[in-house]
C-alpha cells in the first residue's frame, strides 16, 4: 500500500492497515470527514471500449448504459438464480469504467467479465499498480485527496458510495424515518502510486486512519459489502442492497427473474439485522459466531466492530422466522446480549399491487341487445 504501511505506529498485516496507534481518535477523525484510509482490501479493475457501458448493463444488475462521467453507482452480478456473485463500485470518466471490488474478489469478477466478452467491443484489466483511499466527505481531507486522485481522461476518478440515499430504480425495505447511511458520505479516490507516495508526504499523520475505524463507520451506516455479508445463498433482497444495486425496471439481466419474483410476490429467506451488543465482559465476538433467540439458533455474524460512540456493534444475517427483539450471540462459551435493530423486515418483498380477479358470480350482467341505445 504504498508508503502508508511505512509510517511510524502503523499496525498492518502486509496491505492491510489495521490502524495507526489509536484506532478509536481515528475513527473520530474520519468520521468528521478529517482522515482517510488506505484501502488495502479493495482492487480496481478497468473496463474500456466503446462498448463498456452497454455491455456492463446487460450482464449486471444496475443500470449503468448511460452513466456520466464522474458519477458514481454500484451493480452486482448474480447467478440464474439471483444470489449474489459479485459486487462492485462503478465510476466512469468517459473512455474507462473503473470497478472497485473488494481484493478477494477482484480477480474472480474480472475473470467472469473476460468470459462474458464474447464480440464486445471492451477490455477487462485488473489494476494493482493503483492506490485507494476512503474518506467522508464533509472535512477538510475531501479537497486533498480531490486534487491528486487519478484523472487520466481529465475525470478526477473518485467513488461516491450510493449507499448514502435510494438510488434511482432502487427500493428501500428498512422502515425507519431517517436511515443511519444519510450521513455516511463515503468516497473513495483512485491514486496513481506516485500520487499516494506524495500524499504520504504531504499531509500529517492524525489524517490517517485504519481499516478498523473504516469498518466501523459502515457497520453502523448499515452498508453490506461482499467481503463479509455474501455467501453462497446471499440474495440482494436480503441485506437491502436492492437499495443502491439493483434497478427494478431495467432490461434483463441474468438472475433478473428471481429478484423480481422475491420483490413482487414473496419474502427473503433470510434477513439482515444490526446488533448492539454487551460489552461489559469486554469479549467482542468474531464475524460467524452463531446468533440465538432462546435454544434456537436463528443466523450468524457478519460484521463486528467498536464503534468510538456506540460501543460494540455487529451485523447479523438472521432466518426470516427470527423473533424480532433481543438475542444472544455465542462465542467460546460466552453468551453476549445483543440487542437488535430490524434493518430487513420479515415480511419486505410481495411489494406488487396485483388488481384481484373478479369472480363470475360478480361481473356485471351482458347488456340487453334488445335494449333501446342511448341517444347522444
Amino acid at each position: 500500500m504504498s508508503n502508508f504501511a511505512d509510517i511510524d505506529g502503523a499496525v498492518s498485516d502486509g496491505d492491510l492497515i489495521a490502524h495507526f496507534g489509536d484506532a478509536f481518535r481515528e475513527q473520530r477523525r474520519l468520521a468528521d470527514g478529517n482522515a482517510l484510509v488506505p484501502l488495502g482490501d479493495r482492487t480496481v479493475i478497468e473496463v474500456a471500449g466503446p462498448e463498456r457501458l452497454s455491455w456492463l448493463d446487460s450482464v449486471t444488475s444496475q443500470s449503468v448504459g448511460h452513466l456520466a462521467p464522474g458519477a458514481g453507482t454500484e451493480l452486482l452480478v448474480l447467478d440464474p438464480q439471483g444470489r449474489v456473485q459479485h459486487a462492485a463500485g462503478v465510476v466512469d470518466d468517459g473512455a474507462s469504467t473503473w470497478l472497485i471490488a473488494d481484493a478477494g474478489d477482484a480477480e474472480a469478477l474480472a475473470g467472469w467479465l473476460t468470459r462474458m466478452k464474447f464480440r464486445t467491443q471492451a477490455s477487462v484489466d485488473v489494476r494493482a499498480d493503483l492506490v485507494l483511499v476512503g474518506y467522508l466527505d464533509r472535512g477538510s481531507i475531501a479537497s486533498t485527496v480531490g486534487a491528486v486522485a487519478f484523472a487520466p481522461n481529465d475525470v478526477p476518478l473518485v467513488w461516491a458510495d450510493p449507499w448514502q440515499r435510494i438510488s434511482v430504480g432502487g427500493h428501500q425495505y428498512a422502515e425507519i424515518v431517517e436511515h443511519p447511511a444519510t450521513d455516511f458520505a463515503w468516497r473513495i479516490a483512485i491514486l496513481t502510486e506516485d500520487a499516494a507516495e506524495a500524499l504520504v508526504a504531504s499531509i500529517d499523520r492524525d489524517a490517517l486512519a485504519g481499516l478498523l475505524a473504516a469498518e466501523a463507520l459502515r457497520v453502523a451506516a448499515w452498508r453490506p459489502r461482499w467481503a463479509t455479508e455474501v455467501d453462497e445463498r446471499s440474495l440482494p433482497h436480503e441485506t437491502d442492497w436492492i437499495r443502491s444495486a439493483v434497478h427494478l425496471s431495467k432490461g434483463c439481466y441474468r438472475g433478473q427473474e428471481t429478484v423480481a419474483k422475491v420483490h413482487n410476490l414473496g419474502h427473503p429467506p433470510r434477513r439482515l439485522a444490526a446488533l448492539h451488543l454487551d460489552g461489559s465482559d469486554a469479549v467482542l465476538p468474531e464475524a460467524g459466531a452463531p446468533v440465538f433467540a432462546g435454544e434456537d439458533e436463528v443466523g450468524h455474524l457478519t460484521s463486528v466492530a467498536r464503534h468510538h460512540e456506540d460501543g460494540p456493534i455487529a451485523l447479523a444475517i438472521l432466518a426470516r422466522r427470527a423473533p424480532i427483539g433481543d438475542l444472544v450471540v455465542r462465542t467460546d462459551g460466552i453468551d453476549i446480549a445483543a440487542s437488535q435493530q430490524v434493518i430487513v423486515p420479515a415480511d419486505a418483498g410481495a411489494t406488487a399491487d396485483i388488481p384481484r380477479l373478479t369472480r363470475l358470480s360478480r361481473r356485471p350482467s351482458a347488456p340487453d341487445p334488445r335494449a333501446p341505445l342511448n341517444e347522444a
